[in-house]
Order: C-alpha cells, then structure tokens, then sequence
C-alpha cells in the first residue's frame, strides 16, 4: 500500500513539473516531451494523414503490376519525407513532391495537417523545384515573445526585431528593404516595436533623425542618441531641407569618386565607395505621420504639400544615398491629401498592427496581399504587440516584438550616446539634452516630462 502511494504521489510531482515547465519554459517542455510525442505521431499517421488530405499519387505501373500479382491492390504513394528534425519551436521535414503536385496542393492543406497531427500551426514553403519545407509549430510562440539573451544585429542596418508564427525572427535590414510603413492604433504595440528598433540602431554607427509633430513627447527620451529632432511642423520642414541637402552632397561625392580616373571603382550607390569615405549611413524615424499632412489654413497646405514632395523624393533618391525612411502612424489613407499615395509606393516594408479602420489596413497591405489585409483587422486587441508583416514580394506573416519598457530604451539610448557620429549639417537640429554634457542637470521646462500615452 506505502509503495502505491509513493507512485502515485511521484507520479502527481512529475506531472505538476512537466505543467510548471510547459507553462514557464515552453521550450525545454517541447525537447523533453512535445517533440518525441508529436514525431512518434506523424511518422505512425503520415500515410493515412497524406491520403486523407489529397496529397497522395497513385502508385507507378510497375508497383501496380507486382502488387496485383500477389492478389493486393497497390495503395497511393505519399511524398517522400526526410526524418522529421527538432527545432526550437517545432520540428521540420522535407519533402520531395510526386510529378503533377505543386507548392499549392500543401499549403491548402496545411490546416488539415495542422488539425491531424494537433500542432499548432503548420508551415509549408517551397526551397527548390521539387522539394518543400514542412516546419510543425508545437505551441503558440507569440504568446510569450522574450528578447534574445544576447542581442546582436546581423550586421550594419541589419536587426532581428520580431518573432514570427513560425519560429523565425523577422529581420529588419534596410539595405535589403531601405523604407518602411509602420501603422498601429493606441496601444497596438506599435511604439514597442519602434523602439526595438531605435535601440538596435543605437548601438551602430548610424545617424538617427526624428522627426516627431507632437511636440517630440514620442521621441524626447531617445533624444541622448538623436543627431537631430524636429517637434514641429515648421522645423520638419526645415530639418527635411537639410537632408535633401545632405543627400544632394552624397550624389556628388558618389559621381567624383566615379570619375576619379581610370582606375576608378565605378559605383552608383555610398555602398560601393572606399569606406574611408564611405558616408555614414542615416535613418529618418517619422512619428505620426498624419500630423505632416493636416492643414487647417492656406498656408498650412503649401507647407504640408512641400514637406510630402521632400518625403516621396528621400523615399525615390534616399536609398542610393544611404538615407533610409521609418514613417510610423496610427492611421494612413489616401484622404490625408496629396502625395499619400505616391508616398506609400515607395514604402516597401510594411508592418501593421491592430489598427481602428479597414482603410489604413488596407491601406498598409492591400496591394501586397489581400488575405494580409484581412489579417490585420482580425488582430485582437487583447494581443498587443501582435502584426502583420509583409513587404513587395508578396509574402506576409504574423510577428510579435519582445516587450521594451520606455525606461529601458531610454537607459540603452543613454548609454550609447557617444556613438552619435558628426554631421554638421544636423548639428543645428541637435536636442538640447543629447547637446548638453553628461552630469549637467537639465532645467525642468527643457525637457518634456509627461510619457507617452500609446504603447
């Protein structure tokens, strides 16, 4: 009887352990149990699961004619697979396509499979002719989003930013895509992601430049890694004239180094320069973009119609430059005005958030994907930081930024201030904190207090 009830009160410890573990450490609880589990189940079930779900071929005529001789009737052939593999969120497998299937076929699919082999999410994606990558997501990874123990970028302007649905971590590179739309209404995540994004490129040597309409109440406390700040309509317009100058001055010296001589490296971008001359590269952070376009008089439409056309023409020339766009906003349409449009094509990588309207929404993604759209105004409010991630190829994803307090991305934008490199012509539009010396108190009026009130 004592030993009954020893095994059964070990028993109920390890299984209070194993819901602890799946509760805290959702990770270590799929390498002990979920994967051995769900690997048994699809390599016991992946015949029967292929058939039921159409993605079986008849069997060749030879098998067909060994079989029949044997009196048995040749059951349809499944895809070849590879061994199904661990992955920190899943497992993966490869599989080889029978002639006449196509990428199509499974990715219709995928919810069937998802349901037979109780995962929570199943990932189909072509790799080369023939071949797709089946990735089986063992939980939902977007609950519980956590930053990297070791934050490093992939290089310069190159940052992991969000974890998408299927266990990847959506990789902002600017080279790759030099200008984004970010939309998100109040507390959508929006501003964590943003500054995920401020605080990877604080520790570059990058030019950051924000140009914040609200008085800077969003981007003040980044002012100690800022080179220039613009908090009004008047001095947006100013500071954007000065990097339309700088950018003029970038093309010319990419035209001198060209000409050079005969042994010149012939480039048409700062990329292609001698790095000893290599200008440094600069980000423009736009937050609430709506504000730029809202005119309430005469003269307020001639200064929001300047300052569009001077955005659409950073947004055309910027990236040979090396003069990169992050417009962020809580809404985006084309009833803002003249040059929304036009400003938007240029916009290539797109992250939208839980937004109050189809039209932003549709605005942010429709033309990339319309099932994208659709996603986007499904998100739920109790989810925020949740988005949907897409960009001009066409392909889009659900992704969460790891939660970043004000206070942190402050302390990081601190800390890195001696990074800030020289450009004079910002210099005028320095913030008065990220000018004043270190230990300097500030006078209480300099520096806006009250905290943002959207996440």
């Amino acid at each position: 009887m004592a030993d009954t009830v020893w095994t059964l009160a070990l028993c109920l410890v390890v299984l209070v352990a194993l819901l602890v573990l799946r509760r805290r450490v959702p990770v270590a609880f799929w390498w002990l149990v979920g994967y051995p589990l769900v690997a048994l189940r699809v390599l016991t079930t992946y015949r029967a699961t292929m058939d039921a779900c159409g993605l079986t071929v008849p069997a060749s005529a030879m098998r067909r004619a060994t079989v029949r001789m044997i009196g048995r009737e040749a059951a349809p052939v499944p895809p070849r697979r590879s061994l199904p593999l661990p992955t920190g969120s899943g497992l993966v497998m490869r599989l080889r396509m029978a002639t006449g299937q196509a990428p199509e076929d499974f990715m219709a699919s995928a919810d069937r499979l998802r349901h037979a082999w109780a995962a929570h999410a199943v990932h189909i994606r072509p790799t080369k002719p023939g071949w797709l990558e089946l990735r089986l997501i063992g939980w939902d990874v977007l609950a519980d989003v956590r930053r990297r123990r070791r934050w490093q970028s992939r290089g310069l302007l190159s940052l992991p930013l969000a974890l998408r649905d299927d266990g990847h971590w959506h990789m902002r590179d600017f080279r790759a895509v030099p200008h984004e739309l970010i939309l998100g209404a109040t507390q959508s995540g929006k501003s964590v992601y943003l500054r995920n994004l401020l605080c990877g490129l604080a520790r570059q040597p990058v030019v950051l430049v924000g140009i914040d309409c609200k008085w800077g109440v969003e981007l003040v406390p980044f002012a100690p890694r800022l080179s220039a700040l613009a908090d009004t309509p008047d001095r947006a317009n100013e500071l954007l004239d000065a990097l339309l100058e700088e950018m003029e001055a970038r093309f010319r010296l990419i035209g001198l180094a060209s000409g050079a001589g005969p042994d010149a490296v012939l480039t048409s971008d700062v990329w292609g320069l001698p790095e000893k001359v290599r200008p440094v590269p600069v980000v423009v952070v736009v937050d609430e973009v709506a504000e730029l376009f809202l005119a309430a008089s005469r003269d307020d439409e001639k200064r929001r119609d300047a300052m569009v056309t001077k955005l659409i023409r950073i947004a055309q020339l910027g990236r040979a430059a090396g003069i990169y766009l992050e417009v962020c906003g809580q809404r985006f349409g084309s009833e803002l005005g003249k040059g929304a449009t036009m400003l938007r094509a240029q916009l290539t990588g797109r992250v939208c958030h839980r937004v109050n309207d189809e039209s932003s929404a549709n605005m942010a993604l429709a033309d990339i994907s319309p099932e994208a759209a659709l996603a986007a105004t499904s998100i739920p409010a109790e989810r925020p930081g949740v988005a949907i991630v897409g960009d001009s190829s066409g392909g889009w994803s659900r992704a969460r930024s790891p939660h970043l307090t004000l206070d942190e991305a402050a302390a990081v934008c601190r800390a890195t201030s001696a990074l800030v490199p020289e450009l004079p012509r910002l210099d005028a539009f320095r913030p008065v904190a990220a000018a004043e010396p270190a230990g300097v108190a500030t006078a209480p009026a300099a520096v806006p207090t009250a905290r943002p009130v959207t996440e």
